[in-house]
């Protein structure tokens, strides 16, 4: 099959633009009120191409995709006029369209994407859901739909680390759940004793292996940190053993070795993940070169849950 190419479309696209959005719309059933999206025309299409931009999948030079971008709130990427050709739905050109949308929100520097649903359609209000979508808010028949996105950087050093930190402390609040994974070795305790400097805890903060779960109480009038490590602990069972739940929406809670065990304890959590590798030298060709490179450490933030939606992990972790 004839590779789908996603493209991002500029003014001369508009034509094209329309007329999928056209198909894609005119397809559906009559809500009420209506949409608007029928209202386009070339130059109202051409005009927001030229300013905010957006998307246009073809195969075999057929437009059979397309969407507008809305750049009209700081630090976040709008998506409207999500349009897919009705002949060739079901065929991943929405779930194509969307991918390539988030990677450009990421090279903008913006931290999220939103975008408004139908509440009256529910495969679609499905379709973004099960890419961590989530609701943030509902004007009538329009439901609000918001996603932070992920985020990756190498952290050389161990004071690199404790610094990551210290930042990440500055976003979190009473209630919030860092689950956090990664090989013996990564960086998991330095990660958390950063956070309890930020966090402005009482400390010292260590590996709680051998007591599973240690509070630090706030000396700055904030929440208390609760380390736990659940390296030792069998399976979800054996979290709930520990009675965090009376403690999570008062504290700022970690867990180590908590993967597919500790998100149980709240509808929103930070996938913290920590993974040594070796970056290798490359000659003037971009080679790797055998037997070089160093040892770094790599560290990814994976938001999840309404209360992550609009967070500025990006702009406060990476500096966008």
């Amino acid at each position: 099959m004839t590779a789908l190419n996603v493209i991002e479309a500029k003014p001369e696209h508009a034509e094209a633009v329309v007329s999928v959005i056209h198909k894609s719309f005119g397809a559906r059933r009559t809500l009420d009120p209506p949409s608007t999206a029928l209202d386009e025309t070339v130059d109202s299409v051409r005009e927001v191409l030229a300013t905010a931009g957006g998307l246009l999948a073809e195969r075999r030079d057929k437009p059979m995709g397309a969407m507008l971008f809305d750049e009209s709130r700081p630090g976040a990427l709008g998506l409207r006029r999500v349009s897919v050709d009705p002949e060739v739905q079901a065929r991943g050109i929405a779930s194509a369209m969307v991918g390539v949308a988030e990677d450009i929100a990421e090279e903008r520097g913006k931290d999220g994407i939103w975008l408004h649903v139908r509440e009256e359609l529910p495969a679609t209000v499905r379709f973004w859901t099960h890419r961590f979508y989530f609701p943030v808010g509902q004007d009538g028949p329009l439901i609000e739909l918001g996603k932070t996105l992920w985020l990756a950087r190498e952290l050389p050093k161990a004071e690199d680390t404790r610094a990551f930190g210290e930042r990440l402390a500055s976003l979190l609040r009473a209630g919030d759940l860092l689950v956090m994974t990664g090989e013996l070795g990564a960086g998991k305790t330095t990660l958390s004793q950063g956070i309890g400097e930020g966090l402005g805890v009482r400390g010292p903060i260590t590996s709680p292996t051998f007591v599973i779960a240690r509070t630090h109480p706030s000396l700055v009038d904030g929440p208390a940190l609760v380390h736990v490590d659940a390296y030792r602990l069998g399976d979800a069972a054996e979290i709930d053993d520990i009675d965090l739940d009376a403690t999570t929406d008062e504290s700022v809670t970690i867990v180590e070795w908590g993967e597919d065990m500790a998100e149980q304890l709240g509808d929103h959590w930070l996938e913290v993940r920590m993974d040594n590798r070796r970056v290798r030298s490359t000659d003037p060709l971009g080679t790797a070169v055998a037997g070089s490179g160093e040892d770094t450490r790599v560290i990814t933030v994976k938001p999840y849950g309404a209360r992550w939606v609009g967070a500025p992990l990006r702009s406060v972790l990476l500096g966008t």
